[in-house]
């Protein structure tokens, strides 16, 4: 995220591993509540960073809800479920009365935590952050040496601004997720992030894979190649257990099909005893257990996927999460194309739909990102 991205600052426990559990097929009974909600509460930002998945700016935004209406909101989220509530944009510290929605949202029970870019973040509005409730956020970290940073997102002095913050963040005893959108230009970098992250005391790091949308379809020729995402994800795989820190990748569904093909060849259960809540987690959960809310109040699966599935000026956010025809056809995974339709995996992948319709125009259609053969044929279902 930093701002930009709709990750997930959550966790094993707390904010920071994926909303959990293999989402059902078709005919499978109630929907389940939502386990994570990503709310853009401003789109204004004070970085122009080249992944960016809404383009955004300074701003102004017309259109932003008002506070009585995102109090409105929470109250209806938490009418459904007890979500895991991330705060982004853009900024959301650019939104002055975030500490009040957050304060809100802590009040009402549900978990609420940050997506901010770093460069406002001071001990100050650290310690009103603490206060309104927010115990984590998360802060990109895209690489390793200010050069690389600060060339990603196009503003110099980002990558020290992004220090200062997670320094500030951790006196007013907030925890800290990095986050690290994977390119071409900085997957050598990956390792020295990683370390960079555990050296600042981070609790988790989630890599997010590429996905070209917004800004970032400039970034298309250095999304990295469906063999080098397979060799990323097996090397994430390698490192969970060697690190202190919560570590997974983000956008990168087909980790939960390695991580079971691994665990096979090394003769391992995957179950929560030996791998935590990766073992309940899942890939692709939008519309599942998990959506994202514009700045206008419209409901997408994810950030990265622009197609409307909802309105919070036409609806509440329970009718749209139980209703939404675009939500529905997340959760019935054997309608899905290609071979994410009938592969034996998919329960646990899903393959990300957002890819697929950059890609393809279809959001149902295969993965185009995975080098994975199901073991089933066409027609047949894994």
């Amino acid at each position: 995220m930093g701002g930009h991205r709709a990750g997930h600052p959550h966790s094993q426990g707390g904010p920071a591993g994926h909303p959990h559990g293999a989402s059902r097929g078709s005919g499978a009974g109630a929907i389940p509540p939502p386990r994570l909600v990503a709310w853009e509460i401003t789109r204004s930002c004070n970085l122009s960073c080249r992944h960016c998945r809404a383009a955004a700016d300074k701003g102004p935004y017309p259109g932003e809800l008002s506070t009585e209406r995102c109090f409105q909101v929470l109250d209806e989220i938490a009418a459904v479920g007890k979500p895991i509530v991330i705060l982004t944009g853009g900024d959301p510290m650019l939104r002055e009365n975030v500490y009040e929605i957050a304060r809100y949202g802590t009040d009402k029970g549900l978990k609420m935590v940050m997506s901010p870019c770093g460069t406002l973040l001071d001990d100050g509005n650290a310690r009103r952050l603490k206060e309104a409730g927010i115990d984590r956020i998360s802060l990109s970290i895209d690489g390793a040496t200010a050069e690389t940073h600060d060339d990603f997102r196009r503003v110099p002095g980002a990558f020290d601004d992004v220090m200062k913050g997670i320094e500030a963040a951790k006196r007013a005893g907030i925890e800290i997720q990095v986050n690290t959108t994977v390119t071409q230009v900085n997957l050598k970098e990956l390792p020295d992030i990683l370390k960079l992250a555990i050296d600042k005391g981070a609790v988790a790091f989630h890599p997010f894979l590429l996905v070209p949308t917004g800004r970032g379809k400039e970034l298309a020729d250095q999304e990295l190649t469906p063999e080098e995402y397979e060799e990323t994800l097996n090397w994430v795989y390698d490192q969970r257990d060697q690190v202190p820190l919560h570590f997974k990748p983000t956008c990168a569904p087909h980790y939960y099909r390695i991580l079971r093909q691994r665990a096979h060849a090394e003769g391992r259960k995957v179950n929560p005893e030996t791998f935590g809540m990766d073992a309940r987690a899942k890939g692709c959960l939008g519309g599942q257990g998990f959506c994202f809310i514009s700045y206008k109040g419209e409901l997408q699966i994810c950030g990265f996927l622009d197609v409307k599935c909802g309105d919070l000026s036409e609806a509440s956010f329970g009718e749209v999460w139980h209703n939404s025809p675009v939500f529905n056809q997340m959760r019935d995974l054997d309608g899905y194309h290609g071979r994410c339709g009938y592969c034996e995996y998919r329960r646990y992948c899903g393959g990300c739909r957002a890819r697929a319709y950059e890609l393809t125009g279809d959001y149902l259609d295969e993965e185009p990102f995975c080098v994975y053969q199901p073991k089933a044929r066409k027609g047949e279902r894994g």
